[in-house]
């Protein structure tokens, strides 16, 4: 039924429509700021440079709600109860998946942010929104902050820069249990730049079958057999 939430949870629902609205009212500027970069031509995605970081330190970037609800759905099926989410900045993406965990009985979603502010900002809305207790929020260097995961992981959420693709995935694949899932964002929009992630992914060693789902810019949806 057209309308319908995939949540059923009119509380939450309207804290996470408040945090996507501050990030769309971002877009102009970093749409704009990206724009002028690529002009000039001193921008590469392979890595953002210090301005880049800089310039988005405060930027939400949140994962479009339509991509958040399926990562709900996708929860649900899997039953999954350990999450990996990579890059949560004011977690707006970790409220689908900590209530996806809730409504499966519970369990823990993994986050990790860099930014220690955005980090900040992120607890306060998980405690606003009463899931603090689902959510283990590392602060820091994924390539430290993922180091430990006890116990496999049913689903991953990857919305990161891509130059930490591949440092994530070589730490997270080898705890994904079988029928595990890994959903990366804007896969076609920036292929070359996720390259290394690729590469890992199609090693056979790995056990990985993945699929380039046709949502904006592209989402990958990636399968432990």
């Amino acid at each position: 039924m057209a309308g319908m939430s995939v949540l059923s949870d009119p509380a939450l629902e309207a804290r996470i429509e408040a945090l996507q609205a501050e990030s769309r009212a971002q877009e102009p500027a970093v749409f704009g700021y990206f724009a002028e970069r690529a002009q000039k031509g001193d921008l590469s995605w392979d890595a953002l440079d210090a301005d880049a970081n800089r310039f988005m330190a405060d930027k939400l970037i949140a994962l479009e709600p339509i991509k958040a609800e399926f990562a709900y759905l996708l929860c649900r099926s899997l039953r999954a109860t350990r999450v990996v989410e990579v890059g949560t900045s004011y977690g707006v993406s970790t409220h689908y998946l900590a209530a996806a965990v809730r409504d499966n009985g519970g369990g823990t979603v993994i986050a990790t942010e860099y930014e220690p502010a955005k980090a900040a900002r992120a607890r306060a809305n998980f405690e606003a929104a009463g899931l603090s207790g689902l959510i283990d929020l590392r602060e820091g260097d994924l390539r430290e902050t993922l180091k430990v995961i006890d116990g496999p992981v049913d689903f991953v959420l990857m919305d990161i820069w891509t130059e930490m693709a591949r440092p994530a995935i070589e730490l997270i694949g080898p705890r994904l249990r079988p029928g595990a899932v890994v959903l990366a964002d804007n896969t076609d929009q920036f292929r070359h730049a996720y390259r290394h992630f690729f590469d890992y992914v199609a090693d056979p060693a790995n056990r990985l079958r993945t699929l380039t789902l046709p949502f904006d810019g592209g989402l990958e949806m990636v399968v432990r057999v």
